[in-house]
């Protein structure tokens, strides 16, 4: 390739930036009566007929106003301009309600006020108000037209700077809440025969292993739960095992993360292994952070090791299960449910059958410009150096996957995700600023086609569901703790009983509990829960659409 050929496929990508922040501008400052838009870049100023961009989106035909845009107005930008939302009037308030309660809310609005010169924060809101009640859909068109201005200026420097300054994906994802916590509403009461939140009948035991993988030179330590059932005289258990489970940690925790969930199943029969991955855990994170990016900050080996980590300690438990002692006999390896948080979430996946795409992948991160991605965006990066061979991480051992805010990004592409062909649950939260919901969940969710469970915390955050104690504080995102997350909890401890127990003879006894009624039974109005199998036609737009502005930036 050339030096310039190699300028041209670089600059691109800019060019590309620039058009988007452009559009991002004009779609969410919208109003009334527009005709005009002008584009002020430094002493460069250019005008733009509304009715000329609606020609280009219905039929293509660049009209002069255009055509010093016309290298950018690719088949991606016609159809972002065509692109509608559906989404009812009478939410346009609670949208921005959404939007303005988080954390980031005001600086959003400061940030878009800068598109416009001569705006305010408490204009631009009305105005977005006026926009999200005046349709039952939104298109970029639409919204031009909406200003109450005649002709609105844009300065396209500030566009860019904007652009750069906040994730589209989590500002999209916080703006779903709404949406979601209606359109996944169902009628109808709960009243349940019993309560698999509560703990179980049985005592718990607890033994550390720490297991050496010579052939990867991996140290890797798990946390055995277990029931304490007295045993026969000649040392036979009276009850059939349990259902075997395993808990991976996300990056930058060890396997106590998830202690308090992995002590309620044990009580209630199971036995689960909580594994720590050595190349990903606290200990890595605080040698290893020092002067380091979050691309670089895990290492590309760990994509591949986590999942084999897994492997090799269901081959180990395989061992100690043939063995005299007090597990004999139960632990069943070869019907294994993996719970996995974050990096985790991704490490389930792929013993569940996901595939890596590595092209994909790659083409994202070197388009995309670094300081729009979240912090999964930049740890996903970190696999584009993995070599370019296709490795199948799956364990037919593991029959069922629960992805709790797992990181997904781009890491299986397209298409990879639909190789997961075992009953997957995942659990997404609208205010997760470290693995967006719309990027990493829901969109992953729609490309399933296994058996799928979809529990939505309407206001849940990444950690939520965690135990940070003992943790560095998470000065990325705010998280979301103590007592407001305790219905999530309780529904997370409830659900996965009931997934895990369908692999047993009481399986019908615990289905009501997979079901959105027991979601919206746990709910409250500080932190709506709700629970699917499919997401509705409102909700698949957004999720398309999401797809789409992923394309247009790469294209």
């Amino acid at each position: 390739m050339s030096n310039s050929q190699l300028t041209r496929r670089r600059s691109k990508p800019g060019l590309s930036l620039l058009l988007a922040g452009l559009l991002w501008g004009a779609i969410v400052l919208p109003a009334q009566a527009a005709q005009r838009v002008t584009i002020r870049l430094g002493p460069f100023q250019h005008s733009v007929n509304i009715t000329d961009l609606e020609t280009f989106a219905r039929t293509g035909q660049v009209s002069a106003s255009l055509k010093p845009f016309e290298s950018l107005l690719t088949p991606s930008v016609r159809q972002m301009l065509t692109q509608r939302l559906m989404l009812d009037p009478t939410l346009g308030d609670k949208v921005i309600d959404n939007i303005l309660r988080s954390p980031a809310g005001s600086q959003i609005f400061r940030s878009l006020g800068m598109l416009v010169p001569g705006t305010n924060i408490e204009q631009l809101q009305a105005a977005l108000a006026i926009a999200l009640r005046q349709a039952n859909e939104l298109s970029a068109i639409e919204v031009l037209k909406a200003f109450p201005e005649e002709n609105i200026t844009i300065n396209a420097s500030a566009a860019v700077s904007v652009a750069l300054k906040f994730n589209a994906s989590y500002l999209q994802s916080q703006a779903l809440g709404p949406l979601l916590e209606r359109d996944l509403t169902v009628p109808g009461s709960f009243q349940p025969a019993f309560d698999p939140a509560a703990p179980g009948r049985q005592s718990v035991r607890q033994k550390t292993l720490n297991l050496h993988d010579w052939k990867r030179d991996r140290t890797i330590p798990v946390d055995l739960y277990w029931a304490d059932i007295p045993t026969h005289p000649y040392g036979t258990n009276p009850s059939p095992p349990g259902p075997l489970v395993v808990i991976s940690h996300g990056f930058g925790a060890d396997r106590s993360y998830l202690a308090y969930l992995a002590h309620h199943l044990a009580s209630h029969g199971l036995t689960v292994a909580a594994i720590e991955h050595p190349g990903s855990n606290i200990s890595w994170l605080l040698d290893n952070s020092n002067g380091r990016n979050l691309q670089n900050v895990v290492p590309e080996t760990e994509f591949t090791d986590r999942p084999q980590d897994v492997s090799f300690l269901l081959d180990e438990l395989e061992k100690i299960n043939r063995r005299p002692g007090i597990l004999r006999g139960q632990l069943q390896t070869d019907r294994v449910t993996v719970i996995g948080h974050s990096l985790g979430g991704y490490t389930a996946l792929a013993l569940g059958g996901a595939q890596l795409d590595l092209s994909d992948l790659r083409q994202y991160c070197r388009e995309q410009v670094p300081i729009t991605r979240s912090a999964a965006d930049w740890l996903q990066c970190a696999a584009t150096d993995l070599p370019n061979q296709r490795q199948s991480l799956r364990d037919e051992r593991v029959v069922q996957i629960m992805a709790m805010n797992p990181l997904v990004g781009r890491l299986f592409g397209k298409r990879g995700i639909n190789q997961v062909k075992v009953p997957t649950l995942i659990l997404s939260s609208t205010n997760d600023a470290i693995t967006p919901a719309l990027d990493h969940q829901l969109r992953p969710f729609a490309q399933l086609n296994s058996p799928r469970y979809l529990i939505t915390a309407i206001g849940g955050t990444h950690l939520s569901i965690g135990n940070l104690s003992g943790y560095p504080r998470n000065n990325l995102a705010y998280e979301l703790q103590g007592q407001p997350v305790a219905p999530l909890r309780q529904l997370l401890q409830g659900v996965s009983l009931a997934f895990i127990k369908q692999l047993t003879p009481a399986s019908e006894t615990y289905k009501p509990f997979l079901s959105p009624q027991y979601a919206q039974y746990l709910s409250t109005p500080e932190l709506p829960l709700r629970f699917s199998r499919s997401l509705p036609g409102s909700l698949s737009e957004w999720v398309e659409m999401a797809a789409l502005l992923h394309w247009l930036r790469l294209g």
